[in-house]
């Protein structure tokens, strides 16, 4: 391993950068390190330029395939090699702005009456209700239930943060029926072994099969329950820095952009949504 790039990994660990984006960023640098078969600390601010136009032109990189490459290039050069970050300015596509494809109150109270279990209704209801991740909603645990606060606890969320959320009541009473059936100890949904938690892929096959069995159009997949939940969040008045905290939002403009959705916003309280879709 590189000098450089043992100090590139190094500074991602000493961050808190999730596996994840450790190796999507370690995997750009070393694309743009093979295309000029030379380290990337000797190549110039017009060689990176050059090399998001071969890019582009050649390969039809999407805008988001360059915005990715272009952070992890901001992160060795700024971060790493401390390049001036006033002058690390590049000519990229634009990313298209389109508004994703919103499930109604409807079609969600729909999708999740075509759940085939308690265990089923029960994820699709959490994952909807409190507005999480696929990932965080697979790696809850028992303990993360705190039902005198009405509070559900997201450890190491995306960025590897904890946040707490509000767990309104109709949920809380959900997760008991739920745990009087299915006992979970540790982990809230567990696999097959006991010992380890529901995968991803199988959380978002229940998901695709109860869109499907509603004859649902709609592009997306689980994580647009997550877009409903803060579309009509908003929609009832949530305070938008209590949006950005329960979306777990760095940058409180990633939570804005669901504004698109409510143009008539009115700041008010935070909704009971499976209570304002008909409960379960």
């Amino acid at each position: 391993m590189s000098p450089l790039r043992q100090t590139t990994l190094d500074m991602m660990l000493l961050r808190g950068y999730a596996d994840k984006t450790q190796y999507s960023y370690l995997y750009a640098i070393e694309r743009l390190a093979k295309f000029y078969h030379r380290s990337p600390s000797l190549l110039s601010r017009d060689d990176i330029q050059a090399y998001f136009l071969y890019v582009i032109k050649t390969r039809h990189w999407s805008p988001a395939t360059c915005r990715l490459s272009m952070n992890a290039f901001r992160f060795l050069y700024i971060d790493v090699l401390k390049w001036d970050k006033d002058n690390f300015k590049f000519d990229l596509p634009k990313r298209h702005q389109k508004i994703p494809e919103l499930l109604t109150q409807k079609e969600v109270a729909n999708i999740l009456a075509a759940t085939t279990n308690l265990r089923q209704k029960t994820l699709l209801s959490l994952c909807y209700g409190c507005g999480l991740r696929v990932s965080e909603l697979a790696h809850l645990w028992v303990s993360d239930i705190d039902s005198e606060r009405h509070l559900l606890k997201v450890t190491q969320g995306k960025g590897r943060k904890d946040r707490q959320v509000i767990l309104p009541d109709t949920l809380i009473t959900l997760l008991r029926t739920y745990w009087h059936q299915y006992h979970p100890h540790h982990w809230l949904f567990y696999a097959k072994d006991i010992q380890r938690p529901i995968s991803v892929n199988t959380v978002q096959k229940y998901f695709r099969q109860a869109k499907l069995r509603t004859e649902i159009n709609k592009n997306g997949g689980i994580h647009s329950l997550r877009h409903a939940y803060a579309t009509h969040q908003i929609t009832a008045g949530m305070p938008i820095h209590g949006l950005q905290q329960q979306m777990g939002h760095k940058d409180i403009h990633s939570t804005m952009h669901y504004l698109h959705w409510a143009p008539r916003y009115i700041e008010g309280q935070t909704s009971d949504l499976i209570a304002s879709i008909g409960g379960l």
